[in-house]
């Protein structure tokens, strides 16, 4: 006969986001169950030795284990129940229940929980995505697998390698392998400015005199059991390759750097509709989805750039989680126009005392000197100025708004202006 377990929230994932809602629905009462997939917990962050976490929650720099350290430390003194080497292979909804075909190592397990919240995190985009031609040789790695070989196995992936797209793993990366001995021939971005944050670039790529071509891409790979070279060539305004720029590079791997996607196979599975923009779930200021009792958070969200917003995130959806709403909820749109990425929340809920609403926010486009407004039916509900806005650099928005500024049906809209930064 298949086990059941009853609890009032369940979160799935034990990285950074995960690890923070539980804790924090067991804060707030709730009978709390933690699964991870892993047999350890922390998510990416067991890989990641570099420093630059904490900065904003702790006020100091942490390697990605001593983050993750702060939060397990927490998990003996809480009631959470915890499983490991356990994978959610099915959720279903009956009467407003979420029930959760568990597989363990002690054979299947049904979950039955009030509350559900996924921190399921992201995934990396390969390079079929991509679409980089060639043969199935050895040497292609994403850069999450290369960081994995390199400070989890103690394997050395690569001696002479070139790193295609300039998010902020691709740059750390760059400098992990370079103070491992190995040659990075370059760092090769097909969008015509750098996808990572600032600090990394100078940091990874500068300070080692590690080379960064923008509007260029890799087209193909060589070799036949391992790679031998690969093929860059320019790319036209639609990030397209032009002929007869083709170069060839000698290396034996090549590190891809090129884009994260939320991973929300089990969320789509029980309806939570998805945001276009950002892969993830739409969700109210409580970060709830539009199936009531689903919650999202973290990189399964949005994709963040700091760990310290992914803690946020699952904060606020493990506190929520522990209390769900007495009444209805009616939701406001949340849109933004061109000159923004995405806005998270995408909704906001009337039938809430809270006032203080958070928001995150990218610009599509480098800005100097812009002034972000929000507007409903044409009247100004608050402004702020920035002095510099990146693309790659998310951006956190605390707005006051009451319940009597959200009456009626009519969007909160976001909007940009200033001056490019070419």
């Amino acid at each position: 006969m298949i086990e059941t377990l009853t609890f009032d929230v369940t979160v799935v994932g034990a990285g950074p986001a995960g690890l923070a809602a539980a804790l924090e629905a067991d804060a707030q009462g709730a009978k709390t169950l933690l699964i991870e997939r892993e047999a350890r917990l922390g998510g990416i962050l067991k890989q990641c030795i570099h420093d630059g976490f904490g900065l904003v929650r702790f006020g100091e720099k942490l390697s990605g284990p001593e983050y993750a350290e702060r939060f397990m430390e927490q998990l003996p003194k809480s009631k959470v129940t915890v499983f490991t080497l356990s994978f959610v292979s099915k959720i279903e909804r009956e009467d407003g229940v979420n029930i959760l075909t568990l597989v363990t190592r002690d054979g299947i397990r049904l979950i039955r929980t009030r509350s559900l919240v996924l921190a399921t995190g992201c995934r990396e985009r390969t390079s079929r995505q991509i679409g980089v031609h060639g043969r199935h040789c050895a040497g292609v790695f994403t850069a999450g697998t290369a960081q994995y070989y390199t400070n989890i196995l103690g394997k050395l992936p690569t001696k002479r390698c070139v790193i295609l797209g300039s998010g902020d793993i691709g740059l750390i990366m760059a400098r992990r392998l370079t103070l491992e001995g190995a040659k990075v021939v370059g760092v090769f971005e097909a969008k015509p400015t750098p996808s990572g944050l600032t600090r990394n670039i100078s940091q990874c790529l500068w300070d080692f005199d590690i080379p960064l071509h923008t509007s260029k891409t890799v087209t193909r790979v060589f070799g036949e059991a391992r790679m031998s070279a690969v093929e860059i060539a320019s790319v036209d305004d639609c990030m397209c390759p032009v002929a007869g720029t083709e170069e060839i590079i000698p290396c034996d791997a090549l590190i891809l750097s090129v884009g994260l996607i939320p991973e929300n196979e089990l969320a789509e599975s029980i309806g939570v509709p998805i945001d276009p923009k950002t892969k993830g779930a739409l969700v109210d200021e409580r970060n709830e989805t539009l199936v009531s009792g689903v919650f999202a958070c973290g990189n399964a969200l949005h994709v963040n750039d700091l760990v310290d917003y992914v803690s946020e995130s699952g904060e606020t959806a493990g506190k929520h989680a522990a209390h769900p709403l007495p009444i209805q909820r009616n939701l406001v749109p949340v849109e933004c126009d061109a000159s923004l990425l995405y806005v998270v929340p995408q909704r906001l809920n009337q039938n809430t005392e809270d006032t203080e609403r958070v928001f995150f926010f990218r610009s599509s486009a480098d800005l100097d000197n812009a002034t972000l407004t929000v507007t409903r039916n044409g009247q100004t509900l608050f402004s702020k100025k920035y002095a510099h806005l990146r693309p790659p650099e998310m951006e956190r928005l605390s707005v006051h708004l009451k319940s009597d500024q959200l009456a009626g049906a009519e969007p909160v809209c976001f909007h940009l202006e200033g001056s490019r930064n070419e």
